[in-house]
């Protein structure tokens, strides 16, 4: 392990140690004591056994948050940043020791997506319900495009390069931190940043360390963020950092080369749903908005 990589895990370790305490803190100060239930810790066990054969898990996570009905639209994206931030770490330790890239562009792509997050973060916790619904169903729309198109063998293949320099170097950081940004109203960072990467001419296979790095670090960052203004399910968030790791773990340690074609298919039909479902809920909070005003102007 190279040492920028020791400094990548050490300061993940950190910003991690800082995370959990201030939501202890946050759940002792509140007096919460919401516990997952078994269908939290089984969605958080599923989608991110997905998440670490590289399919993501906002996208699925958010598709079956929708056939259940919880927890509510404006809540999703907080839940999905809050407790995804241990199986970002898991993901990242496995991933970083396992396969070599340039230390350089680890280090600053994973930078640019924390700053990313941190800004997309701090808009999206004060944003309005319909505009969250709207913005999320756009996101998995695109997330639902990305299976398709990877589906149907039309992805990028990439090239064999570990490293990238001049404007490719820029280039992919520039697109880090928008994708860092956009992470935070609900699309997965995996599919794009694979696709970003392999267009440049990067090595894929490569790309891992990047995606579970930029994940680690980004994700506290953003957590924080709503761990303070309150927007996030707790018992769905303990479900996704609790089974979510034992199912990343093992999709990463066991089966991480297991075919997943089939999958991504249903996968996208799923997402499809639930973007669908989600810009519906968008339209009938508008209705209901417009309404809402009539009988306002009616009464004046």
């Amino acid at each position: 392990m190279s040492p920028a990589e020791i400094v990548l895990l050490a300061v993940i370790g950190v910003l991690s140690i800082g995370f959990f305490a201030q939501w202890v803190v946050i759940a002792r100060r509140r007096e919460l004591r919401e516990r997952p239930t078994w269908s939290d810790l089984g969605i958080g066990f599923v989608t991110n056994f997905g998440d670490a054969l590289g399919i993501g898990s906002y996208a699925t996570t958010t598709a079956l948050y929708k056939f259940r009905g919880r927890p509510r639209d404006e809540l999703i994206p907080g839940t999905l940043t809050v407790g995804s931030v241990s199986v970002g770490i898991a993901e990242t330790i496995i991933f970083v020791t396992l396969i070599a890239v340039d230390p350089k562009l680890l280090l600053v792509m994973v930078a640019s997506a924390t700053a990313g997050a941190w800004l997309g973060a701090g808009i999206v916790s004060r944003m309005r319900r319909r505009s969250i619904q709207l913005f999320m169903g756009a996101a998995l729309l695109t997330a639902a495009l990305f299976f398709v198109i990877g589906n149907l063998g039309a992805f990028p293949v990439g090239g064999t390069a570990l490293s990238l320099s001049g404007w490719r170097f820029v280039a992919a950081v520039a697109s880090n931190f928008a994708l860092g940004a956009l992470s935070t109203i609900g699309i997965g960072w995996y599919a794009p940043t694979m696709v970003v990467l392999a267009l440049l001419g990067f090595n894929v296979r490569a790309a891992f360390p990047i995606m579970m790095g930029s994940g680690a670090m980004m994700l506290p960052a953003a957590g924080v963020r709503f761990l303070r203004s309150g927007r996030f399910a707790w018992g769905p968030a303990v479900g996704i950092a609790t089974a979510g790791v034992i199912g990343a773990v093992i999709a990463a340690l066991v089966v991480k080369r297991l075919p997943s074609h089939l999958l991504r298919w249903l996968v996208a039909a799923v997402v499809t749903y639930a973007a669908l479902a989600m810009l519906r809920s968008a339209q009938v909070e508008a209705a209901a908005e417009r309404v809402a005003g009539s009988a306002v102007k009616e009464s004046g």
